[in-house]
């Protein structure tokens, strides 16, 4: 049987908002005991006096101050390069059978080509493409039997160099989007792997873009 406070905790953890609000110290304690009453009595399994759950709040909140500097400033501080790339073309073109056929036939004809910048991610229905504009002619004509959802020129990316355990860290991607949210920058897209992470945003945006991100560390 866990106890109130290792409720509490399991809650808090699992919000990043909530944590870093909490840590933070701007958040209405007793207010959040109402909040999260009836979810702390399901995970005991029986009524939990809301007294209890504001004193596991406070006794938590000073715990989270130094696990978020300690553990999210860390991995945070220990970010690897910075990669900007300039006059990119975004498409979404819509699942078929005969959409990979595609992206072979445009990627054997840029094996060779290390300056040119392709993704692709496939999702359940559709599937996204971000290229170097100088490839837009070649995509064109190779995709022009595919349903294209969506096109935009005129964009630029920006790709982190993660440190290992990003992935194990809860809240270490909000913490890069509230910083880039809170600038009022909007993102075409987001595109990720284990140790990238690249955002596509307007080239009006990019320089805006990579002050944000290439200060995050010094936070």
């Amino acid at each position: 049987m866990i106890s109130v406070a290792q409720a509490v905790e399991g809650i808090v953890k699992h919000k990043p908002y909530l944590s870093e609000s909490l840590a933070a110290g701007i958040i209405n304690i007793s207010a959040l005991a109402r909040q999260i009453q009836e979810e702390v009595e399901k995970l005991l399994g029986k009524p939990v006096n809301a007294g209890a759950i504001v004193m596991a709040l406070n006794r938590l909140a000073p715990y989270l101050q130094v696990r978020e500097q300690v553990q999210l400033n860390k991995l945070l501080n220990n970010m690897g390069d910075i990669i900007l790339r300039s006059n990119l073309c975004d498409y979404t073109f819509k699942n078929s059978n005969t959409l990979m056929d595609c992206h072979i036939r445009v990627l054997k004809s840029i094996a060779r080509r290390d300056e040119v910048f392709y993704t692709m991610v496939q999702g359940v229905f559709e599937t996204n493409l971000v290229v170097s504009e100088i490839m837009e002619g070649m995509v064109d004509e190779h995709f022009k039997e595919e349903q294209c959802i969506f096109k935009k020129n005129g964009l630029s990316s920006v790709t982190l160099k993660l440190p290992k355990g990003n992935i194990l860290q809860p809240g270490f991607y909000y913490c890069i989007m509230k910083e880039l949210s809170w600038e009022g920058i909007n993102l075409t897209e987001v595109i990720s792997s284990t140790n990238e992470f690249t955002v596509v945003v307007d080239n009006s945006l990019i320089d805006k873009t990579f002050v944000v991100l290439k200060n995050i560390s010094r936070k």
